[in-house]
């Protein structure tokens, strides 16, 4: 254990923020949570508990006399930037580190932690990950997908496989994957990172971190971690790429890799539960990884049989009438909901779109709507800039609803073969997030038609 003066403090009573309560408590640290705000109502009873086991607690704002005499702070990801907590910090001479840089530091392996980024497609490759290394490893999905890192570190499982946003790389110092992961890049979070470029090198650290011991996965059909290769410490490979060596590819569909110069068939797509060109590529990235921290071909194939993908993501849940329906709710921006929408050829599908409008640009998202979707329909704010960007690019049949109960029942109206839910936008105008979405569509379905 690195050896701090007993006090830390914690900011931010969040998931990430609890979890790096308990296990400072447990190593013998005198405890400070400090939040800005409220005591969330979902928290109350751990918050309790650790009460009663000494840690201590200021809501509604952070005090000086609170904070001083700590050696270091753990911060939440979801604290901006600019917050004026950071300067206070500053001046008390009081190191701020990541819940990420907590638990690599806790870490007596250092070369244990999987890491995968992205704009899109993370939690279906950590997911698939997990999957595929518990057939021979203790390797928990951890991170932006469920519990934190640090919740694990006491048990020392064989890998850490953690999904990592850019917030909490962002916040990150010295956290290095021995994996990692870096599924795609396109704009999303421009405002929370100021601009294009920051947003990058957000996730750009924690492949910069790695040593020429370490291995960097990249989409090898992304521009931008193309150009960015080179700049990798890492060794490079790739995915949805065939080069000489060091990649996975798909050919005559099927799933193959390519290492030390010999070429391995994996499996068939037809074998995987998975559909979409986007989710064929997270699976590619996680049979690297998988081979790269030792699991044999055969536990591979067995584990890709057997993986479904995560609620909300692509997520085939109901077959009525002759109508399929997807819900891709997880889809909060326009390029994740390309990826759904590339997945029809040649079928009637219509598409339930809108909602919190990130005003990222439509037009390629307006090209897949023509060539695979036959009728759209709009709900939430984003609603009409959507029907002027779809009108302009040529596409006429749209429709628009006042919530999303109405939307499914004109989509069923129209007699088509699939019905998919894959908004392009953010939930928070009508939803607590897109799990929420997801469900209220999912729950809608099925009460409605499942006795049709």
């Amino acid at each position: 254990m690195v050896n701090y003066s007993n006090k830390a403090v914690i900011l931010g009573c969040s998931v990430s923020g609890l979890a790096a309560a308990h296990y400072l408590l447990k190593s013998g640290y005198s405890v400070f949570v400090s939040d800005f705000s409220d005591l969330p109502e979902k928290f109350v009873l751990d918050v309790n508990n650790l009460k009663k086991q000494g840690v201590n607690f200021e809501f509604n704002g952070h005090t000086i006399n609170f904070l001083k005499g700590a050696s270091f702070a753990v911060t939440s990801p979801s604290i901006p930037n600019s917050a004026p907590i950071y300067n206070i910090l500053k001046d008390l001479k009081i190191e701020v580190i990541s819940e990420l840089d907590l638990a690599y530091r806790c870490t007596k392996n250092k070369d244990s932690f999987i890491g995968i980024t992205g704009t899109n497609g993370k939690t279906t490759t950590t997911s698939a990950i997990a999957h595929l290394l518990s057939k021979k490893f203790t390797a928990p999905a951890c991170g932006n997908i469920g519990k934190p890192p640090i919740s694990f570190t006491l048990e020392k499982p064989d890998w850490y496989v953690t999904e990592v946003s850019s917030f909490q790389l962002e916040k990150s110092k010295e956290f290095r994957a021995h994996i990692a992961c870096w599924t795609n890049f396109t704009p999303d979070h421009i405002t929370w990172h100021g601009s294009m470029e920051k947003y990058f090198n957000a996730k750009a650290k924690m492949f910069l971190n790695q040593t020429e011991d370490d291995f960097a996965i990249l989409n090898g059909s992304d521009k931008a971690l193309k150009d960015f290769a080179s700049k990798c410490p890492g060794r490079v490979f790739w995915f949805d790429k065939e080069t000489e060596d060091n990649c996975s590819f798909i050919k005559n569909n099927i799933i193959y890799i390519k290492t030390n110069g010999a070429t391995e068939e994996i499996i068939k797509l037809e074998e995987c539960n998975l559909s979409g060109h986007h989710n064929y590529q997270n699976l590619m990235c996680a049979i690297l990884v998988s081979k790269l921290a030792g699991l044999p071909t055969e536990n591979i194939r067995t584990g890709l049989k057997t993986f479904t993908p995560p609620e909300h993501r692509m997520e085939k849940f109901a077959q009525f009438n002759g109508i399929t329906f997807f819900n891709d709710s997880k889809a909060t921006n326009p390029e994740s909901s390309i990826a759904a929408i590339d997945a029809f050829n040649n079928q009637n599908v219509a598409l339930i779109a809108g909602g919190r409008d990130k005003l990222t640009p439509l037009d390629d998202f307006c090209k897949s709507v023509n060539k695979h979707i036959t009728s759209v329909i709009l709900i939430g704010e984003a609603a009409d800039r959507f029907e002027v960007e779809l009108k302009n690019n040529g596409f006429k049949q749209i429709y628009k609803e006042t919530s999303l109960q109405k939307a499914v029942d004109k989509c069923v109206s129209l007699k088509p073969d699939t019905i998919l839910l894959s908004p392009a936008c953010a939930s928070f105008d009508m939803f607590s997030g897109y799990e929420e979405r997801g469900k209220v569509f999912k729950d809608y379905v099925l009460s409605k038609f499942s006795n049709k």
